[in-house]
């Protein structure tokens, strides 16, 4: 168990002053007069947060064990030079911290460009204190429900991501695997993975993630969500999700921390695959403001009502 001056540390707000914080409370105090039904904004008056909501923030904090910690858009942005990709400033100290808690810790990530080991290589390279025992990836896990479902699957992933799939039975094909493919989304592609799920009987389409777009140092990129409701659309099927914001993923790396889902708080910054996928995991989430993060993101979500989003760094 934790004090929650010390859980604070770990997640690097105390750094500031708490009217120095980059703290929002998005929709805590909707309703109320002033404010607006659902807004995401600051109550009118308390520039800045008061400490009595501080205090109850923190309060929720009581019993934490363990983080959950999203990578892309929250750790580094992916892209730069060779793809390697650039640290947001404070997260590398901020892992330490965390790792220095005692806290147990978890990598929650969506990565479907690369398998674990070549993921985890990179982010070393990058000065950040991460193994491959501490990264849960939809990969592996698609691998698991391939093998127990006897699925052989046709492939639409990311080159680099192949060899997670080796062993894997990919004749005769009876369902569609989708990852992020990023230049392997051709016209051609797209349509071949169609036409194996319009010729079977019972067309299974698992997705690694559905979401909609992730942050790259030039910019904004389409991610697999987008083509998972193309081939959903065009054969009339629903996508089975293996990764956020998919229960099942979730459960997966609290069952390999050896932790419930009241005793953990994941971080990530979108707030409907992250936050809202956590919080219906029964788990506390928070939302950086850095990554995909955006204020219209924020506003157009119902699923931001119960705890401030915060600044790693």
């Amino acid at each position: 168990m934790f004090k929650k001056g010390k859980l604070l540390q770990a997640l690097h707000v105390t750094r500031a002053r708490l009217w120095k914080c980059k703290l929002h409370f998005p929709g805590r105090f909707a309703g109320r007069k002033g404010l607006g039904a659902g807004k995401a904004c600051m109550p009118a008056g308390l520039r800045p947060p008061s400490l009595l909501m501080m205090a109850d923030w923190a309060q929720s904090l009581l019993g934490i064990k363990g983080l959950l910690l999203d990578v892309s858009g929250v750790l580094y942005d992916s892209g730069g030079e060779e793809g390697g990709g650039v640290p947001i400033p404070g997260s590398i100290e901020a892992v330490k911290k965390i790792k220095a808690s005692g806290l147990k810790l978890r990598f929650c990530t969506n990565e479907t460009q690369a398998t674990r080991e070549k993921f985890v290589e990179k982010l070393q390279r990058l000065g950040f204190d991460i193994v491959v025992n501490e990264v849960t990836a939809p990969a592996p896990a698609a691998c698991r429900i391939l093998k127990e479902r006897q699925l052989r699957p046709h492939l639409l992933v990311h080159d680099d991501v192949l060899p997670e799939f080796e062993g894997i039975d990919k004749s005769s094909p009876n369902c569609v695997v989708v990852g992020d493919a990023a230049d392997n989304f051709s016209y051609k592609n797209l349509n071949d993975a169609f036409r194996v799920l319009i010729g079977l009987e019972n067309p299974v389409l698992l997705s690694l993630g559905k979401g909609r777009y992730y942050k790259e140092t030039d910019g904004l990129k389409l991610d697999v969500g987008v083509y998972m409701k193309a081939l959903e659309y065009a054969c009339d099927i629903q996508a089975e999700v293996v990764g956020k914001p998919a229960k099942m993923f979730f459960q997966s790396a609290l069952t390999e921390m050896g932790i419930e889902p009241h005793q953990a708080i994941m971080i990530g910054d979108d707030i409907v695959h992250d936050v809202g996928g956590a919080q219906q995991c029964g788990m506390k989430a928070l939302q950086v403001r850095t990554g995909k993060y955006s204020w219209l993101q924020l506003e157009s979500s119902r699923t931001s009502s119960c705890l401030p989003v915060i600044e790693l760094g």
